[in-house]
């Protein structure tokens, strides 16, 4: 199981972001759409030897573009936006993607992302990644189970669900529970914390979490067979993000082995 870090959680340049990620103890990392488009930056990501295993491809992407409307001028900026960034993805040795949905508005909503996400789905797997949706509460997918349902009716083989745990905690989801059935629909997982309310994404145990709730995650991720990487994501709006991220990286690992 590899261990990952959202790099967008500081605020420093990119190499020295990389720099101070490594120095961590971090050998491979998630990224957004528009990081190692420079010559300096993937410079450094090369020269520090860290992999990327996942991008974030809904990110940054178009205000006002969706894939919940049927108007083109909303829909097709934000499929160039997502495919160009799998390939990006792609290119930098990725083996990982994800979407956020946006808000379900009306009846057709389902419909809509079910159309979208397969196609780009289809795009994300002639690039040899996988394409995961992630569950966020106020969304269309507010919960794992809602999300895992959609995945399975949509019935794509590269759709699968990005388990986030402080997004698990504010639906007040047990991950021994909603993940028992997962199959081989769990394609990544994401470390975070919070109060139990907001989407704080602070620093493991900092919030509701314990060594012991943590533990318990990782046990269920054995139990279901999940081998993929678990991905550190901390705001940059905490108090100390790089301290936050190494303290992390310590819970994560020693729970790793």
């Amino acid at each position: 199981m590899i261990l990952s870090c959202c790099a967008w959680a500081l605020s420093n340049p990119e190499a020295e972001v990389l720099s101070l990620l490594k120095d961590v103890g971090l050998t491979a990392v998630d990224i957004r759409p528009s990081w190692l488009r420079t010559e300096a930056a993937q410079d450094a990501c090369d020269s520090l030897d860290l992999d990327v295993v996942c991008l974030a491809a809904s990110h940054e992407k178009l205000e006002g573009s969706t894939f919940n409307s049927d108007d083109p001028s909303r829909v097709d900026p934000l499929h160039r936006h997502v495919k160009e960034a799998l390939d990006h993805a792609s290119d930098q040795g990725a083996g990982w993607a994800y979407v956020v949905p946006g808000r379900q508005t009306d009846t057709e909503t389902f419909e809509r992302y079910a159309t979208h996400y397969s196609e780009i789905a289809e795009h994300a797997q002639s690039v040899d990644i996988k394409l995961c949706i992630e569950h966020f509460p106020g969304t269309a997918f507010p919960t794992v189970e809602s999300t895992l349902d959609f995945i399975r009716d949509t019935g794509h083989p590269n759709l699968y669900l990005l388990f986030d745990i402080g997004h698990a905690q504010m639906a007040d989801e047990d991950p021994a529970e909603v993940l028992a059935n997962v199959g081989d629909r769990l394609g990544y997982v994401h470390l975070d914390d919070n109060d139990g309310v907001n989407d704080l994404h602070l620093a493991l145990t900092d919030g509701v979490q314990t060594p012991e709730s943590l533990g318990d995650l990782f046990s269920v991720l054995d139990d279901v067979g999940y081998d993929g990487p678990v991905s550190l994501e901390i705001k940059n709006d905490v108090p100390d993000p790089l301290d936050a991220i190494t303290r992390s990286f310590g819970i994560a690992s020693d729970l790793m082995g």
